[in-house]
């Protein structure tokens, strides 16, 4: 009775934790302090839910969705549960209230702890704990104390590793995003990609913990992975270098022209901000007149960071972003608070798939505002804002407090009603032609998820950013691109060139980068050299295929489709050698003159910007006479 009264209060766990420390309890009697805190989280984590969650939540759902998530990892399948404490049926339960709830989980415990004693209560409380969350967002989510050191790392400081953003979905290690720079990022792993197995070893039902037990290691150690990829069933195999990870958030900035500066942003982190303005300073001084932001699979990150940079395009007063929510102290406009110190430049966003949650903000901002033109493909649609909480143990638990809303009032919150497998991997099932994505998506859309622009622009919400301006994904699918890259070949062919030409390099091209990325190519014999790399790692010409296909190690492929992609493997390497000779930043301006299809596509786009200013200038001219 006591138990009852104290367990629905803060000063009930603190009361609780007294009893059960000096043996009052009739469960935990036992000298192990880890029953206590797994009960004191399961309590604190339904309480930040029910208080805290953008939405009403019924405790009755977590509660019931809890003890699932802890019988799906029993592993005893013939275990009958009929009757008993954990029943999975629920037949006439009904939780009403943290209280209750924290008494039938208790129940739940004891009963699998007493009959499953080989089993490790702590982690069965973490499966607890994210099975409370299916029924929620796909951002509410359980963070061990470890993995939250890793986030913060993430977005503040240095690690060493293979450099991939993953998640566990569906027992699969599945890649968030390659982390710009990093190892995998060089060999080609991308969005999407499985992986199944971490040196020659199956991985399909590793914990977070297991993955990065095994994916990180000392610099210079290497790691063997098999990925499956969307749409393939072909099983590629890395060998991943681990190396330092780069965590500078602005890839890279430098003019494509006497006009243009461009700007690549990886991700909003706390840095972001004065690695921008740092930037656009450099730029200014090399004459900059208008400028082209790209924020192409940039997941995300700090909200402050992202409405920073967006305010110094604007003038003061400006309204950018809105958080709701159910709660009065999670809803907050944001706006500009001086005038913006780039108002004036002409502006292009480019976005894509992978472009998310900070990254939409900042193109809702502008495309509401019609400051500029919107490119690319359509995001990926995230406009939930999550606050960290902190459990008794140190573990963390995420949860979503508000949605996002653009000046328009749209939420471009993709729906995720189908399963957290399901929406992770819905921009994979987009239609690979992006007008076609969006006729569709659009088509689809209610009266009410249609919006305008200030100067009368038609926008929609509910799935991401629509682009002003539709630029197709590069169609090049080169099999000899992902052969390469996935054998680390590239990377191996420029090292052994440095290794024995570095000095003739230097003395050739010096420091003049410049003059390197206008004229330097390599001779007939440095690309032979290449292709027997590509042949000693398995690449075989065969007349007799018709389709190209991997058995094992070995590639077969047809020696027209090569012909076809000859072109590719010089361009790759003389981006690597740029990395290699200088930094990762100049890596970018080699790679999008040669590849960057989209880039290339969008210089030509300048005049639908100066179309979209003069709109905007003769709107605001007509609203203040008519005031």
């Amino acid at each position: 009775m006591i138990k009852r009264f104290f367990a629905s209060g803060l000063t009930g766990i603190v009361l609780l934790s007294a009893l059960w420390l000096f043996g009052f309890d009739k469960v935990f009697v036992s000298n192990e302090t880890n029953h206590e805190h797994n009960l004191q989280k399961y309590i604190q984590t339904q309480r930040w839910i029910l208080n805290n969650y953008v939405d009403e939540v019924e405790a009755n759902i977590l509660f019931k969705d809890s003890i699932r998530g802890m019988v799906r990892n029993i592993g005893d399948s013939t275990f009958a549960v009929s009757g008993t404490p954990i029943d999975t049926t629920f037949s006439n339960i009904q939780v009403n209230d943290i209280r209750e709830s924290a008494v039938r989980f208790e129940r739940a415990y004891t009963f699998i702890n007493q009959n499953f004693p080989d089993l490790d209560m702590s982690e069965m409380t973490e499966h607890a704990l994210r099975g409370m969350f299916t029924s929620l967002d796909p951002y509410t989510d359980y963070i061990d104390p470890r993995q939250s050191d890793r986030v913060r790392e993430n977005f503040a400081g240095r690690f060493q590793g293979i450099g991939v953003q993953f998640d566990i979905i569906a027992d699969s290690i599945t890649v968030i995003s390659a982390i710009s720079g990093g190892p995998s990022d060089v060999l080609g792993i991308r969005s999407g990609d499985r992986i199944i197995s971490i040196d020659d070893e199956n991985a399909v039902g590793f914990s977070q913990e297991d993955v990065l037990s095994t994916l990180r290691g000392p610099k210079g150690s290497v790691v063997r992975v098999g990925i499956v990829r969307p749409g393939s069933r072909n099983i590629l195999h890395f060998n991943i270098t681990r190396d330092d990870i780069p965590l500078f958030t602005v890839d890279t900035s430098y003019m494509l022209d006497e006009r243009t500066g461009y700007i690549k942003i990886n991700r909003f982190a706390q840095t972001t901000y004065d690695e921008f303005m740092e930037a656009m300073a450099g730029l200014n001084e090399l004459g900059m007149e208008r400028l082209i932001l790209d924020l192409r699979n940039n997941p995300g990150g700090f909200l402050d960071q992202a409405v920073r940079i967006t305010s110094e395009f604007f003038p003061r007063n400006t309204k950018l972003v809105s958080t709701r929510s159910r709660h009065a102290r999670f809803s907050q406009e944001y706006r500009t608070r001086t005038n913006g110190r780039f108002q004036d430049i002409p502006l292009m966003v480019m976005i894509n798939e992978g472009s998310a949650s900070g990254s939409e903000i900042v193109a809702g901002a502008i495309q509401d505002n019609d400051r500029g033109l919107i490119v690319g493909r359509r995001t990926f649609g995230k406009g939930l804002v999550q606050q960290q909480y902190e459990l008794v143990d140190q573990s963390f638990i995420r949860v979503t407090i508000s949605r996002y809303f653009t000046p328009s009032g749209r939420l471009i919150q993709k729906p995720f009603n189908q399963g957290r497998e399901e929406y992770a991997l819905e921009i994979h099932t987009r239609d690979r032609d992006a007008s076609t994505d969006v006729a569709n998506f659009i088509s689809n859309l209610p009266d009410s998820l249609v919006y305008e622009t200030f100067a009368g622009r038609t926008v929609f919400g509910g799935g991401g950013i629509v682009p002003d301006h539709i630029i197709q994904a590069d169609t090049t699918r080169s099999y000899v691109l992902g052969f390469m890259r996935q054998n680390n070949i590239g990377f191996e062919f420029v090292r052994g060139f440095l290794d024995e030409h570095y000095d003739d390099f230097r003395a050739e091209w010096g420091d003049d980068f410049e003059h390197f990325r206008a004229d330097f190519s390599w001779s007939p014999e440095q690309m032979d050299d290449f292709w027997t790399r590509m042949s000693d790692a398995g690449l075989v010409l065969s007349d007799t295929t018709a389709t190209t296909h991997i058995e094992g190690d070995t590639m077969f492929i047809n020696p027209a489709l090569v012909e076809q992609d000859r072109w590719i493997p010089p361009a790759a390497t003389k981006a690597e050698l740029a990395r290699q000779v200088w930094s990762p930043s100049e890596y970018f301006p080699v790679f999008n003159d040669l590849f960057d299809t989209t880039l290339h596509r969008s210089m030509e786009l300048w005049e639908e910007v100066d179309h979209l200013k003069a709109l905007v200038r003769r709107l605001s001219e007509s609203s203040r006479q008519e005031g």
